[in-house]
């Protein structure tokens, strides 16, 4: 897997800061004894080097090098606009 860097898609939530957003990425998996489907919700902040994402796009986010304290991801595309 050397070489390959992850990414995530995920909902904006907020993009209030220059050149950053919070995306929302969601995952489902099953419990390992109670076989129940759980829902777990992070929240990453991604670089956004033109402000082009708003609030409700979605977009695939890639991974990084670190560029701020928590910003260690970069907005590769934007998938879907909001409507």
């Amino acid at each position: 897997m050397q070489g390959q860097k992850r990414t995530l898609e995920g909902r904006v939530v907020s993009d209030k800061m220059d050149k950053t957003v919070v995306v929302v990425v969601d995952r489902l998996y099953r419990h390992r004894r109670y076989k129940k489907v759980i829902r777990a919700v992070k929240r990453y902040k991604a670089h956004d080097e033109e402000n082009a994402c708003h609030i409700g796009d979605l977009v695939r986010i890639v991974e990084s090098r670190p560029l701020s304290r928590q910003k260690r991801w970069v907005v590769q595309e934007i998938l879907e606009q909001a409507g």
